[in-house]
């Protein structure tokens, strides 16, 4: 009954960014206000602290898009809501996806839909939703599709933009309304007045309100402040609400535009020899002068901010997958997947948002299952990282933590607060990989990197040794052959061998490691060119 409690108390707190469903009139007696613009590629990303927890969980909201739904013009909304660290481990494992389908006009849903378990959103929500078996709560508004109104209330994800298109002005009182799985929630929303918010994502002139809830005591006791920006926008920056056990935050962690993603297989082009000047490191050449511990090629500075970087190999929204292959068979072992996606500013500074995960398949599976998850925070100009988030289960062994880099000072922190020292340019396992898609690859340039190993730094030493054709998805493709070697004891045992595209894209294309299994092979999933 307590975890239970605790469960809907959670999700209601990390929904309450969409809880409140207003009225379209101030108490007052001001002027309806007209309904709120939906930016398609908006996504708010936000952190959730709980009692001495400081990564408790994270939020993101996104307008996925506009188009046909369902038979019927409409705007995508979605919400995600992932417990992570202790908290996922110990207290509560809440992974939910949220879909709602709004008219443009109106702005209110005619269908809903919430999705539980650790399934991320298909490419298409179109098609996936009618799939019963991945459906825990769908809800059809029953309304004509050319009603000029198609429902009379909000649900939780349209009520945030419902409330953003008020004036919310100091003094003022809103009746509000929302329901969440069954349940209507009347209460009052009064602005406050105006404070300085701080959150990952920077510092907000914002407007303060309080949410009360009327006839609902357990919702009541929670102590709803939410924290709108002082612009036209009305973005939530914050909001806190108040448990026996402690405190609940979600700050805003990231606001940015995302455009769309890019297919999750890459066909692959021929090769085309046509030199990229990169940087080096060599100081004749107009590189870096080397470092007496590590020495590396800087990336070139990123984009602007439609998320394309110039100069940069790579584009938010590319996915790469990859196939793990054992000795010569046929059938996969298991699959990777890195996504870089999307370009924001997230814990007051400017980055890229990459994801990586590695799943094992049956019969794998079934003996030693694999299910890790990596997020990682890198710099838009350098492509060093400023944060990483681990959640690792390999078999019975679960790892779970965050690191986070200040790479002007040479330190890095765990989860656990312990200081790390680290030469200043140092690497996770994700951003060398993109990085090294930037540095000069030609034969026989030999390129070294701190990397970050189970907390320790390690030189990571990157050796040109050839330039090759390698026979991948039946095609004949241009490669360079790189030699991946570390300073421990180890050293080149694995025997790690790198093949990166030497065409402007730089796609990493097979990696290969001899270990105690045998030789494993991960290649790059491309997509077969038809003979015409």
């Amino acid at each position: 009954m307590r975890r239970t409690r605790l469960t809907n108390t959670l999700a209601l707190f990390a929904l309450s960014l969409l809880l409140v469903a207003p009225a379209q009139q101030a108490r007052q007696g001001g002027a309806p206000s007209a309904p709120p613009r939906l930016t398609v590629g908006e996504k708010l990303t936000y952190t959730v602290s709980y009692s001495n927890f400081a990564d408790a969980a994270h939020v993101e909201l996104y307008v996925a898009g506009r188009g046909s739904y369902f038979g019927r013009e409409g705007v995508e909304l979605r919400a995600h809501v992932e417990t992570v660290g202790v908290v996922r481990a110990a207290l509560l494992a809440l992974d939910n996806y949220y879909f709602t389908y709004v008219d443009p006009q109106t702005e209110l849903p005619y269908r809903a839909q919430t999705t539980a378990g650790a399934t991320p959103p298909p490419p298409t929500m179109r098609d996936a939703m009618d799939a019963a078996a991945r459906t825990q709560d769908v809800t059809t508004v029953a309304a004509p599709a050319g009603a000029a109104t198609v429902a009379s209330a909000h649900d939780l994800i349209s009520a945030l933009f419902a409330l953003r298109a008020l004036p919310l002005a100091p003094g003022s009182s809103y009746p509000v309304s929302a329901q969440f799985q069954g349940t209507q929630y009347d209460a009052e929303l009064r602005v406050t007045g105006r404070e300085t918010v701080k959150t990952p994502a920077g510092s907000f002139n914002a407007l303060a309100a309080q949410v009360r809830v009327r006839k609902n005591r357990e919702a009541d006791d929670l102590r709803l402040n939410v924290f709108f920006t002082d612009d036209e926008r009305r973005v939530p920056v914050l909001v806190t609400a108040r448990l026996r056990t402690g405190e609940l935050r979600a700050a805003l962690a990231s606001d940015e535009s995302v455009t769309t993603a890019a297919p999750a297989q890459l066909a692959a082009q021929p090769p085309q020899p046509q030199p990229t000047p990169r940087p080096t490191n060599d100081p004749a050449r107009g590189g870096a002068a080397p470092r007496p511990a590590t020495t590396h090629s800087a990336p070139p500075a990123g984009g602007g901010a439609s998320g394309a970087a110039n100069d940069l190999p790579f584009n938010v929204g590319e996915q790469l997958s990859f196939n793990f292959f054992l000795g010569n068979a046929a059938q996969p072992v298991g699959t990777a997947v890195l996504t870089v996606r999307s370009r924001g500013r997230y814990f007051n500074r400017e980055g890229f948002l990459i994801s990586a995960t590695m799943t094992t398949a049956p019969p794998v599976d079934q003996v030693f299952p694999v299910r890790d998850n990596v997020v990682t925070y890198v710099s838009t100009t350098t492509l060093l990282p400023f944060r990483n988030e681990l959640q690792q289960q390999e078999g019975t062994h679960r790892v779970q933590g965050v690191v986070s880099f200040d790479q002007e000072r040479g330190s890095a922190v765990a989860a656990d607060g312990k200081p790390i020292e680290i030469p200043v340019g140092t690497y996770d396992f994700i951003s060398v990989l993109y990085a090294m898609r930037s540095f000069d690859l030609a034969p026989p340039k030999r390129n070294a990197v701190s990397l970050l190993i189970n907390k320790r730094p390690r030189t990571l030493s990157i050796t040109s040794v050839s330039r090759d054709q390698i026979d991948l998805g039946g095609q004949r493709i241009s490669a360079y052959q790189l030699a991946l070697s570390t300073d421990d004891a180890r050293g080149d045992s694995l025997k790690l061998r790198l093949w990166i595209g030497s065409d402007k894209r730089r796609l990493p294309l097979r990696l290969t490691a001899v270990t105690p299994l045998g030789l494993v092979r991960a290649d790059l999933s491309i997509i077969p060119l038809t003979r015409q």
